[in-house]
Parts: structure tokens; sequence; C-alpha cells
């Protein structure tokens, strides 16, 4: 969490940011509460100063044989005992409700952030790549999917309910092919590859701001105090919690992982399809670094550099833009998210996200390193979805299809699929 004494000094700009991110959390009020478990704090350090005076003078009272001078004192101490008791009991609810509301602080954001409510007010930085046209009549993911039988949404629904779906066959490889693109890229760019867990406790979200705010977007397992991860972003940035990390140079970490999400509150959205589903699979990279402005920034246009690479691999039009404070979250300090073009939503959809936290997430989850005067102070961590799947099937199926039905597969994702240029449908391939 921020400091309360950072938050104390910088009270408007907290406020503020909760404002933008929509956090229902009154700064004021969280000082307020604080003021009271300080003086609380204090007027209970001094309670047991007083008692332990008092039992250190019976005690010589006892030895002077003062006997009856001791017994009275005795009945002052039980008075000051039973006065403790109480403050115990006052400063534990006062400390936990000034607890559950540091929780909810949320990290500043950077001064360059565009102010606004919702992603319709992220700003356009660039577009990469030509928006395709096409001559004949064009078919959408999930059309082109049954065609091919790449993908199976009724039966995934049979199976695991909605927004559930089955891939088949070369809809199998293609999932598979762009994951081991990406994680192939990252190697090249010096990451370190771990598989983590997808079971996490609870403090593993709270520390790295997934909890309070997001809680209804993580499945519970019941009885057990673990959840399923949404990203392997939190399993990466706990694999370091509590230690102290040597970050001379950046720390690397990629994982390659099933994910899940609830997606509560986005009844009705992007229904059809593989856009919003329950369960995907995501290439995540995390990076600790520094506690320096100029080097987290750095590392935040290297990270959105490597998912830029990748769809300029895939042969896909992008384009990145600024995200808004109101398209925030609590954790975050400075974000891009780059949204790809699919031409059966005529418009560009995010399919990946960059996020430049500073030392919010090494706060909670205790992770420091040494200053150049060997004083301790926390890493600043960013995090970035090389590439999420199936939702990048999308994009890949309708942008690259062909006049004859067939699909194209992009050169640097053909070794990955057996060396195959184009998905064809049964009879095409009986004819050539």
């Amino acid at each position: 969490m921020l400091e309360m004494k950072w938050i104390r000094a910088h009270a408007e700009e907290v406020q503020a940011a909760a404002n933008g991110k929509k956090i229902n959390i009154n700064i004021q009020e969280l000082l307020e509460r604080d003021e009271e478990r300080r003086a609380l704090l204090q007027e209970t350090e001094e309670g047991r100063r007083v008692r332990n005076a008092l039992s250190a003078d019976i005690g010589r009272m006892m030895q002077a044989g003062q006997r009856e001078q001791a017994e009275g004192l005795r009945n002052e101490v039980k008075q000051r005992n039973e006065q403790l008791e109480q403050l115990k009991v006052k400063l534990e609810a006062i400390q936990a409700e000034v607890t559950r509301m540091q929780w909810l602080v949320p990290n500043v954001v950077s001064p360059d952030t565009p102010v606004g409510t919702s992603d319709a007010d992220n700003v356009e930085l660039r577009r990469v790549g030509e928006v395709p046209t096409f001559e004949y009549s064009m078919k959408d993911h999930v059309e082109l999917g049954e065609m091919h039988d790449l993908i199976d949404i009724a039966r995934g629904v049979k199976i695991g309910g909605t927004r559930s779906y089955v891939l088949k066959g070369a809809g199998v490889q293609l999932h598979r092919a762009v994951q081991q693109l990406a994680l192939d890229l990252l190697l090249k760019q010096g990451f370190t590859a771990l598989e983590v867990p997808l079971m996490v406790r609870e403090d593993a979200l709270l520390n790295t701001g997934f909890f309070p705010t997001g809680r209804d977007q993580v499945y519970e397992l019941t009885g057990e105090n673990k959840w399923l991860v949404g990203t392997s972003e939190v399993p990466l940035v706990s694999y370091y919690a509590d230690e102290i990390v040597n970050v001379e140079q950046p720390v690397k970490l990629a994982a390659v992982s099933t994910c899940f999400r609830s997606e509560v509150g986005s009844g009705g959205r992007d229904v059809r399809g593989l856009y919003r589903v329950h369960q995907f699979a995501k290439v995540e990279q995390v990076i600790l670094c520094a506690p320096d402005a100029e080097e987290s920034e750095r590392m935040l246009q290297e990270i959105t550099g490597h998912a830029e690479q990748l769809l300029q691999l895939l042969e896909l039009p992008y384009r990145v833009v600024a995200v808004c404070t109101g398209d925030m979250g609590q954790k975050t300090y400075k974000q891009y998210d780059i949204e790809t073009w699919m031409p059966s939503r005529e418009a560009y959809g995010e399919t990946h996200s960059s996020s430049n936290l500073h030392d919010f997430q090494a706060r909670r989850s205790n992770i420091r390193c040494r200053d150049a005067e060997g004083k301790l102070v926390y890493c600043h961590t960013l995090n970035n979805t090389a590439v999420a799947s199936p939702r990048i099937l999308i994009p890949l199926l309708e942008n690259h299809q062909q006049a004859d039905g067939s699909i194209r597969i992009p050169a640097a994702l053909q070794p990955y699929m057996g060396g195959a240029e184009f998905i064809t449908l049964p009879h095409l391939a009986e004819e050539e």
C-alpha cells in the first residue's frame, strides 16, 4: 500500500486518482480514521507505561513491607488493565477500518495519462498496418472456424456453459503456435520463462493489486482460500514477494498460462464468438527494475514494442492507445492498450495491454532492491500481454481469409504449423 505519510502529503492527488478510476474511497476520511488510530495507539502506549510503572512500585513496596499501600496500587493496576483492554478493542476496530480503506487507495497516474471516463476517451498514439478491404463477402471468425472445423462453440457451451468453446484441429495448432511464437520472441529478448501456479492464495491477489477492487472477476476455490488467476502477472510478481532483488539489470520474466475470468458485468457484451470468454491462454511478460521513473518508462516502451513486434509478425493491422483514467485499474500508473483490427466488428479490438505500476505492487508485495547508496527501496514493476488466445484468433482468421474460403498462415507462424501456408477447405485440398 501507499505509505500513510505519503498519502497525507499528496491527499488531493490521491483523491483525484480515486475519482478518475471510479474507486469509492474518501481520502480525507481515511486520514481522519488514521488520526484516531494514532491517538488510540498513543493512549494505549501511555496506559501501558503508567501500568508498568505502578507494577514496579508494587514490587518495591512489597520488598519494603508496605503491603497495605501495595494493595491499593494493585487495585489501580487492575483498573488500568481493564482500560487497556477496552482500548485494545477500539484500536483493533479502527485498525481494521484503516486497513480496509488502505487496500482501496489507488496508485496515482502519470502526468501524461489522458483524463476520461471510459475507453472511448483513450487517445490513439499510432496506427500500424493497412486495414484490409474485401471484394467478396467476408466471414467472421465463427463462420470461418465452423467452416474449417476449427471452433465448436455449441459443444463448448454444452460442456462448460456460456462463454465456453472448443478448439479443434488446426484451431488448436494456431492457438498453440501464436503462444510459442510469442514465447520464443521473449526468450530472444532475454526473458526467463517460468511455469507458475494458477491457483494462488488471497494475499497474492491483494499484493499485486487485483484485490479488493477486482474480486468479482476472479474464480474462488471455495474452502481452499485459493483463487484461479486471470493472468500469470500475479504469480510472476509474487515470485519475488518479501525478497530483496538485484535489479542492476532489469529482471525479465515470462510465463505461458491458462487464465480464468468470470466476466461479471459484461453480460450482453461481445457474446458472439471468442472475444470475451471465461477461459483463455496468455503469454505474459513481467519486469522488475530499479525505482527510477526514466528506467521504468524505457521498460514500458520496450515491452509494448515486443507486443507490437508480435503483431507485425502476424501481419495484423493495429493501433496503440494511451489509456485514460476512467479505463485504468487501481494499480496502474501508466497504461497502453494495443487494439488489433477485427473486420467483423469493423473496429479495432483490444488484444494487448502494457502497464507501468511504479512501486505500487512492490510495496504491497514487499519486493525491495538496493539503491546506489545501499539503502533498501521498493522496485518498480511492469507487465504486458505478449499475446492472449483465443482472442487473437479473431483478427488472425478474419484478416487473412481468402476469396476461396481458405485462410492464409503468416510466414512467421508456418514453422509452428508444419510448414503449411494455408488452412484450406477439404475440397480445395483435393483440387490441389
